[in-house]
């Protein structure tokens, strides 16, 4: 989907063009809330009314999310991950734990046999971020660094393909992971991701792909609830 139209200024496709480099850097990550029109505006120097027509474009493509009285939010990171949101959002959660576990089992296979010690270096510094955030009880801290960790174990794949999908699926991976969550994190519903990074490390395809597709957030109670609707005929 393109953002170039020809009745906008051409100004106003460079500020659009620097603000996507800025989401897609992760300089302002997914759920991230971008500086205000006033501090874009003395930081990018353009007019106010340059700065608001970029915003309302990014918006219309599926980047950002324009919530008034609140801000304006990192939606997703491509316009093809606004697309994707917004195409999946009410998806059955069954089909998404399905896809999830399909794709993450995937991934860790792979990765057990590619990662690279850099790998292992970032997965464990997730890791830790990820059992900090649980710790902490912030909800939404957790989901983000869940979605991370679960990111950087698909980008050890080193399948390119795969982890543009899997990125572009992003945001309704992180609705599944937040769905599973609740706004409360309970502690009898701990997931132990130290195994999955383990596996990973020994190089052991089998249980890592077994790990993966057995801890999504969500997915187990997803997979549950969408073989009972289905009925013993499934």
């Amino acid at each position: 989907m393109s953002l170039t139209s020809p009745r906008r200024s051409a100004l106003a496709d460079q500020v659009i063009a620097q603000l996507r480099a800025q989401i897609a850097s992760g300089e302002w990550p997914v759920g991230s809330r971008i500086p205000t029109e006033p501090e874009l505006v003395e930081q990018l120097g353009v007019a106010r009314n340059t700065v608001r027509e970029a915003v309302r474009a990014l918006a219309h493509n599926g980047l950002l999310d324009i919530r008034q009285g609140s801000g304006t939010y990192v939606a997703a990171t491509s316009e093809l991950a606004g697309v994707m949101h917004r195409r999946f959002a009410d998806a059955d959660p069954g089909h998404v734990a399905e896809l999830r576990s399909a794709l993450e089992a995937a991934a860790a296979r792979l990765a057990a046999g590619r990662r690279t010690t850099q790998d292992l270096r970032q997965l464990d510094v997730l890791l830790e971020r990820r059992e900090r955030a649980w710790e902490s009880g912030a909800a939404e801290a957790f989901v983000a660094a869940d979605a991370t960790l679960h990111m950087a174990v698909v980008a050890a794949s080193h399948n390119d393909v795969l982890a543009g999908l899997y990125a572009d699926l992003g945001g309704v991976v992180r609705d599944s992971v937040r769905a599973g969550v609740g706004g409360v994190l309970r502690p009898e519903a701990h997931q132990d991701h130290a195994r999955l990074v383990a596996a990973i490390r020994a190089g052991d395809g089998d249980r890592a792909a077994a790990e993966a597709s057995a801890h999504p957030f969500g997915c187990r109670l997803a997979l549950v609830e969408h073989e009972a609707a289905a009925g013993p005929g499934r």
